[in-house]
């Protein structure tokens, strides 16, 4: 019997999250917003005020891809004025613990 090489075809990655990661990297905010989060400050004019150079139409560019991707969750109150809160979906809270899990193998280069 003969030993067969077996070959492998070129793997690519998964397109809708190849490009979503690409996307939140690409965006010098993104990781910023996480940590705005994460620490309670959840509503966008917080935000704007709590960074140096955060724009709000950079911000809510930035909100809107991480919605698009479902990271994100935006909850709009029926209010005057009108209050907006934005939080991490389910899959959001799994995203962000495979970015820790990049930071922590950063760290050991």
């Amino acid at each position: 019997m003969k030993n067969k090489e077996k070959t492998f075809l070129r793997k690519s990655p998964p397109q809708k999250i190849a490009r979503m990661v690409e996307t939140i990297f690409g965006c010098k905010w993104s990781l910023t917003v996480y940590q705005l989060l994460g620490n309670g400050i959840n509503r966008p004019g917080a935000m704007v005020k709590s960074v140096e150079g955060l724009t709000t139409k950079v911000l809510n560019d930035c909100l809107r891809k991480n919605i698009e991707f479902g990271i994100l969750h935006k909850e709009v109150f029926n209010q005057t004025p009108p209050k907006v809160e934005y939080s991490f979906t389910e899959f959001g809270q799994k995203f962000l613990k495979i970015l820790e899990q990049l930071e922590s193998l950063q760290s050991e280069l």
